[in-house]
């Protein structure tokens, strides 16, 4: 995920150099192994999420202000 920062350079970046970039970037990306779908994790919790569903409102007070 870009930050704020990352975005600032991003945007000072000449031109011409962002294909060079481009093929750097490429050079130092590799293959994301398979995941198993849903983790390992997942609907590990007792129930079916509605008690949380329910408090939705509680439990999110003061977030997004």
């Amino acid at each position: 995920m870009l930050m704020a920062n990352d975005i600032r350079l991003v945007r000072q970046l000449p031109d011409e150099d962002v294909s060079s970039v481009i093929d750097d970037v490429r050079r130092r990306l590799r293959p994301v192994r398979e995941r198993r779908w849903p983790p390992a994790w997942f609907a590990s919790a007792e129930g079916d999420g509605s008690a949380i569903g329910a408090r939705s409102e509680e439990l999110l007070d003061g977030f997004g202000q």
